[in-house]
């Protein structure tokens, strides 16, 4: 199976986006979310910015060597 989007508990009745690769390992969690409602939004959201968004590097301009 490929990697999904998983809702999760989080506290006091919010939620969570778990995005997990095809071999189970968690690569991000969002922030909690008020209800499964506002998740499947963020859910939107982030397959739209995985599609289409720049990729921008902030690291340091330091280097490893080849």
């Amino acid at each position: 199976m490929a990697g999904h989007f998983e809702v999760v508990d989080a506290t006091d009745g919010d939620c969570r986006v778990r995005l997990v690769d095809d071999d189970g390992i968690e690569l991000a969690l969002t922030v909690t979310y008020r209800d499964k409602g506002a998740a499947a939004k963020a859910i939107y959201t982030l397959r739209e910015i995985a599609a289409s968004g720049l990729v921008e590097d902030h690291t340091s301009s330091f280097s490893f060597p080849n």
